[in-house]
């Protein structure tokens, strides 16, 4: 393989420069042309694409965001589309693609692929840590360490007012944000997308709450919470409890920037590096992760298409050490 090309798309990860770096760096030292794709698979069809030396990635592996840019792309979810995509591609040599993105990064991977054989390889780069094959992914570790910090504030004025804070994270179809920030926070409860916990039980866990004598208390709320966004439960809630002072508090996207951890900066340079070896070693239509502290490959079908389970023991702490 002589040339490849990297890009970034959907949702932005802290770590996804790092990853960029790993990525033309490797491919350098092994005598491989790397180009750069921005904006996405939009750009890949306009074809924005330029080459890339190693000055191209100096200063980077601390900032967050992506230097190549992000977009989601109507226009690749179409054949013509990929195939002016595929043109671009051809028309610079390049054979080979590393996509750095999460489950829709990946579904259109996968379809170009299948279409046209150029091998590609994934790097989950998703702060929701919601895709099988790796134990973390891109972004996920700062994500949770923005919110804490955001939540250990929150508490501060919780504990000096007697208040209950309703603490909405990101994670539209996955708790694991939610489940981290509520064992470091000391959250008395968590509510995600894949337990069956119910605003009856908030109600019930404040009120036994109360009658131990806590004044103040915080839940965190995945913002794909079955029941409702943590404005709605908090409504709900007050409905039952107007006594209470209720407050919420929505993170938002500031869970997706600032400077990414050691832990993220690590992670994505070992992918990096990983995925361009994959694609030199024969490997295509897989993503690339990490489980139990070993390189893995699993299959673009299998990544997306298999759910990621929670850990029971995890949800089992927060019960237990919120008494």
């Amino acid at each position: 393989m002589k040339s490849i090309a990297v890009f970034t798309s959907g949702g932005d990860a802290p770590g996804m420069n790092a990853c960029v770096r790993s990525v033309v760096r490797n491919a350098l030292y092994l005598g491989i042309d790397v180009y750069g794709v921005k904006y996405g698979y939009n750009g890949m069809i306009e074809g924005d694409i330029y080459k890339m030396k190693s000055y191209s990635v100096s200063n980077i592996i601390q900032r967050g965001g992506t230097i190549l840019k992000s977009a989601r792309s109507k226009g690749f979810m179409t054949p013509e589309g990929r195939k002016k995509a595929f043109e671009q591609l051809q028309k610079r040599g390049i054979e080979g693609l590393v996509a750095i993105g999460g489950d829709g990064t990946f579904t259109g991977a996968n379809l170009f692929y299948e279409e046209y054989g150029l091998p590609v390889i994934g790097i989950p780069g998703t702060i929701d840590n919601d895709l099988f094959g790796s134990d973390y992914t891109i972004g996920f570790d700062t994500a949770v360490n923005t919110a804490l910090s955001a939540i250990d504030s929150i508490r501060d004025t919780a504990n000096s007012h007697d208040r209950v804070f309703f603490i909405e994270v990101m994670g539209r179809n996955s708790g694991y944000i939610a489940i981290q920030c509520g064992i470091g926070g000391g959250a008395e409860m968590v509510m995600v997308p894949e337990t069956a916990t119910t605003v009856d039980d908030v109600i019930q866990n404040l009120k036994e709450g109360r009658d131990k004598d806590k004044t103040s208390s915080i839940i965190v709320v995945a913002e794909g919470e079955v029941h409702g966004n943590a404005h709605e439960i908090a409504d709900k809630v007050l409905s039952e409890l107007p006594e209470l002072d209720i407050r919420v508090s929505t993170l938002g996207h500031v869970q997706r920037g600032g400077t990414p951890t050691a832990f993220d900066r690590i992670l994505a340079s070992r992918l990096g590096m990983a995925a361009v070896e994959g694609l030199v070693n024969g490997k295509k239509g897989m993503m690339v992760g990490i489980v139990d502290n070993q390189i893995q490959y699993t299959s673009f079908k299998i990544a997306i298409s298999k759910s990621k389970p929670i850990d029971e023991d995890m949800l089992r702490m927060v019960k237990i050490l919120s008494i």
